[in-house]
C-alpha cells in the first residue's frame, strides 16, 4: 500500500514537472514570436551629408550687423516663427537656415542701412517640429528632442534615460516621416542591455522612436 502510495507521489510530480517544462516552452514561444517585428531593420546610415540645420521657434539667433552695433542683437524667435530686430519689425525665420535669414535681414536694412553685411549665429537649438525627433511610450523621459547631424538611436536613449522596466526595447521601432511614415525594427534591449552596437542606427529628421510595453 505504501509502495503505490509512493509511485503515484512520484508518478505526480513528474506530470507536474513536465506540465512546467511545457509552460517554459510555450512561454519562450510566444516571447519569441512578440520579438519578431513585421518591420524591416532600420538601416544604419541615415545621415545625409547636404543637411543644413533649419531654425525653428524657440531658436535664439546672434544677429550682427557689421559696422551697426546699434543693430546688433539676440532675439528669440516667437512662437509664430518670426522675429524682430531693429528697423525690422517682423520678418519670417523658421524653416530657414542662418544664410538665409542674414540675407532677408539684409535686404529689410538695405532700404535705411547702406550696404548692411548681416551674419546670424543660432545660439539655441529647438529646430522646427517637423525635425525634431520625437520619443513615445515605455521610455523613462518621452520627449521631443533637437535633431542634429550623424545623431543615432543611441544618442537619443542617453537622452530620454533610457528604457522602463516595462519596456519591450527590441519590439521598438521608428517611423520615419522623411520615408512617408514607412517604420523600421529597432533593438533597444540589444543595444542598451546588451551593448550590441551593431543595433546602434542613425536617426533622421522627423523620426518617432516608438517603444511598447513588453507582455512580461
Amino acid at each position: 500500500m505504501y509502495r503505490g502510495y509512493a509511485l503515484k507521489s512520484f508518478y505526480g510530480i513528474v506530470k507536474n514537472a513536465i506540465r512546467w517544462v511545457a509552460f517554459g516552452l510555450i512561454t519562450g514561444m510566444v516571447a519569441a514570436c512578440a520579438n519578431l517585428s513585421a518591420y524591416p531593420p532600420a538601416p544604419m546610415a541615415a545621415a545625409s551629408t547636404d543637411y543644413d540645420y533649419v531654425v525653428g521657434a524657440g531658436d535664439t539667433l546672434n544677429i550682427i550687423v557689421w559696422r551697426n552695433p546699434e543693430l546688433s542683437m539676440s532675439v528669440p524667435v516667437r512662437p509664430d516663427g518670426k522675429v524682430s530686430t531693429p528697423l525690422v519689425d517682423e520678418l519670417v525665420a523658421q524653416g530657414k537656415t542662418s544664410v538665409e535669414i542674414a540675407r532677408d535681414v539684409e535686404k529689410a536694412l538695405a532700404k535705411l542701412v547702406r550696404d548692411p553685411v548681416v551674419t546670424i549665429i543660432v545660439t539655441s537649438f529647438v529646430g522646427p517640429y517637423s525635425e525634431q525627433i520625437r520619443v513615445v511610450g515605455e521610455a523613462a523621459r518621452p520627449q521631443a528632442l533637437p535633431y542634429k547631424q550623424k545623431m543615432t538611436v543611441l544618442d537619443v536613449m542617453i537622452a530620454v534615460g533610457g528604457l522602463t522596466d516595462f519596456a519591450d526595447g527590441n519590439a521598438a521601432s521608428i517611423t520615419r516621416a522623411s520615408e512617408g511614415d514607412k517604420r523600421y525594427a529597432v533593438r533597444l534591449k540589444d543595444l542598451i542591455k546588451r551593448g550590441d552596437i551593431s543595433a546602434n542606427v542613425e536617426m533622421k529628421p522627423g523620426d518617432v522612436l516608438i517603444i511598447p510595453q513588453g507582455w512580461f
